[in-house]
């Protein structure tokens, strides 16, 4: 068999290739049972002489594309997220007490690029996830800096409105900016002109800040003692108290974008 090679380009108009390591593990990978494959894709350690690297696992999981059964992309996935979560900067210490909210910002918003690039791929062939097979440990740090300044140019824009991180409590100017601001007012939600202005708002938050935003627009609890209920809590694996902070601290950044388009 033979490996098909990627389609991204160089300025030059050559063909990226592979590093010739990968694809001498490609053909390995091949050859084993499925059971076998995922046992090996599990093992966490480099320097395990079985370790798979994650440009292998790229390769496969978007290989998974034309298969009609998507349990073997989910069995890839899963492993490729763990991966690529523990690249990227811890949000929470390791006492598990406090939380960084521009840390939560910034692993959220390089893991939600990942999903997108990959759900595109899956779609039709993304050059852009050609990278990950390349260099993936490279290209997962460029996710991570595009995030991080981004994650940055919010907090210096935001900066009167910015919670204290290492308490992920707000402070009164984003109490008070949040205050009894509701963006789902339904008498200015009749407008075709605010329904604009707040979707662009909107798009300017975090991933985690937009998942909330849309699943309140949507009517769901933040949380509920009922345990068969579907909350934003257990949608967004955070605490009760995180959720409120993002939800509030959105809030603030939706009506400030939006008297500044004039639009309150």
């Amino acid at each position: 068999m033979s490996i098909p090679p990627l389609k991204k380009k160089t300025l030059a108009g050559e063909l990226y290739t592979r590093d010739a390591g990968i694809e001498s593990m490609l053909f390995e990978l091949y050859a084993l049972p499925r059971t076998s494959l995922v046992e090996r894709a599990q093992i966490s350690r480099a320097s395990d002489p079985l370790y798979i690297p994650s440009e292998c696992i790229v390769h496969l999981i978007r290989t998974s594309r034309d298969e009609v059964d998507e349990v073997w992309f989910s069995v890839l996935f899963k492993i490729l997220s763990k991966r690529i979560l523990n690249a990227l900067p811890r949000a929470t210490t390791r006492d598990g007490k406090d939380t960084s909210l521009t840390k939560e910002s910034i692993r959220d918003e390089a893991f939600g690029r990942f999903v997108e690039i990959l759900s595109s791929d899956r779609q039709g062939y993304d050059e852009r996830l050609d990278f990950f097979e390349i260099k993936f440990n490279g290209a997962v740090e460029k996710l991570r800096l595009t995030a991080q300044k981004r994650a940055w140019l919010a907090e210096k824009r935001y900066a009167p409105l910015e919670s204290d991180e290492d308490g992920a409590e707000l402070s009164p100017e984003v109490e008070q900016a949040a205050g009894a601001f509701d963006p789902f007012d339904v008498s200015n939600l009749q407008s075709q002109s605010y329904r604009l202005r707040l979707d662009a708002a909107i798009n300017q938050l975090s991933p985690l800040q937009r998942r909330i935003i849309h699943m309140l627009r949507q009517g769901f609890q933040i949380d509920s003692n009922d345990a068969d209920t579907t909350t934003i809590v257990k949608a967004v694996s955070r605490s009760e108290k995180t959720v409120r902070t993002h939800r509030d601290l959105a809030f603030a950044i939706i009506r400030d974008s939006m008297k500044e388009g004039g639009t309150l």
